[in-house]
């Protein structure tokens, strides 16, 4: 039980009912009346530079031990095919599908996993009170996904190219490769993540996925059985294996290499509309 003191007046006390006497009534409405505008949205592009900085920064510190493993992974299957593809167009696709493996197993079945968590853990409720595009949240997350396979990527192929003896002046194309492929998986392992009911069933369609394209982007072309082989074209990532495999020849056919990388990017566009369309209908829920 409290005592007030008998020197106070009725107007030097601050209580529910009011404000203290000549201070401003903080309860009024507005003069227009209504509550007071939210702050303006986020522009796509600061909003997109932002979410893929703190995305690059977390997946450096998270995932650099798995990009060790995924790098291993395709030097060992490289190493593995190296007594059946012993040169020629053979030796060209195991290298090529190696190196985008590794875009697949971070950029597929990486960010696959991370979606499918983010969605059971609630942590898209998080990015929901933000001023932020849902566009710039999915593009900001498969583009630092997607740059984080560029050095795993690069020993790949480099080291492919001195195991199989393939020449090495045309490993550039990879500048153009590894954000395409990366764009095309990530928007599919995103979706995944976001439409799986599960973070289990996320983790599963992530390992399928890039199982997908360890069978069918490692193998060479030519041994797949004919019904395989359309799976093969329906996977995105195979025109990137294409347009890097084309690059060995001694004199790459530059038209097919840019339709292979064509294809890529259209396919890396619906993947990313199809993820953000994923994620404003899981945020919506």
């Amino acid at each position: 039980m409290s005592v007030v003191p008998t020197e106070a007046g009725p107007g030097t006390l601050r209580t529910a009912a009011g404000p203290r006497a000549g201070e401003p009534d903080v309860r009024r409405p507005r003069p227009g009346g209504g509550p007071a505008p939210l702050a303006a949205r986020a522009r796509l592009l600061p909003a997109l530079g932002a979410v893929y900085r703190a995305q690059l920064s977390r997946a450096r510190v998270a995932r650099i031990p798995l990009l060790f493993v995924a790098t291993f992974q395709s030097i060992g299957i490289m190493v593995l095919m190296r007594g059946i593809a012993d040169g020629g167009a053979e030796a060209r696709a195991v290298v090529s599908g190696s190196s985008v493996l590794v875009v697949a197993f971070v950029a597929l079945n990486l960010l696959a996993q991370y979606f499918g968590h983010l969605r059971a853990g609630g942590g898209l409720d998080h990015y929901a009170t933000l001023p932020v595009p849902p566009a710039a949240v999915v593009l900001g997350a498969a583009a630092a996904y997607a740059s984080f396979t560029v050095p795993g990527t690069v020993v790949t192929a480099v080291t492919g190219s001195l195991l199989f003896h393939l020449p090495l002046g045309h490993l550039w194309v990879l500048g153009a490769v590894i954000p395409l492929s990366g764009a095309a998986l990530a928007g599919l392992g995103a979706a995944l993540g976001l439409l799986a009911p599960r973070p289990e069933l996320a983790t599963l369609c992530g390992q399928l996925g890039m199982s997908a394209a360890l069978l069918l982007g490692v193998l060479p072309p030519g041994r797949l059985p004919a019904p395989v082989s359309y799976a093969r074209d329906a996977l995105p990532s195979t025109y990137g294996v294409e347009a890097l495999a084309r690059s060995f020849d001694a004199r790459p056919d530059w038209l097919a290499v840019c339709a292979d990388l064509g294809v890529c990017a259209a396919v890396g566009a619906v993947s990313l509309a199809a993820a953000t369309w994923a994620y404003r209908r899981a945020a919506a829920r």
